[in-house]
């Protein structure tokens, strides 16, 4: 599996994301929320974080990946997308 990935520096959100060549979207692999959502600030995440779901064929198909290599992407989004506190949107 070819794959690029780089996550945004101060944003929540995926810089590349490109898996054997084709342009993903980290919304077949799970979802981000703030798991913590009533920070005293508005638009503050107080903890930020990717969770995977369980893989999908059609996902698999799509990107042309094995369950293991899907597994792989969804730890490295994982320990990319989920950072805890952030108060970049203030």
């Amino acid at each position: 599996m070819k794959l690029e990935l780089e996550i945004y520096d101060c944003l929540c959100e995926t810089k590349t994301f490109k898996i054997n060549d084709i342009y993903a979207d980290y919304h077949d692999f799970g979802s981000k929320e703030d798991s913590m959502p009533f920070s005293p600030y508005a638009y503050m995440c107080e903890n930020m974080k990717f969770t995977p779901k369980l893989p999908k064929q059609s996902v698999l198909n799509k990107y042309k990946i094995t369950v293991d290599e899907y597994v792989d992407v969804c730890d490295k989004l994982e320990a990319g997308l989920s950072f805890g506190r952030c108060g970049w949107c203030i």
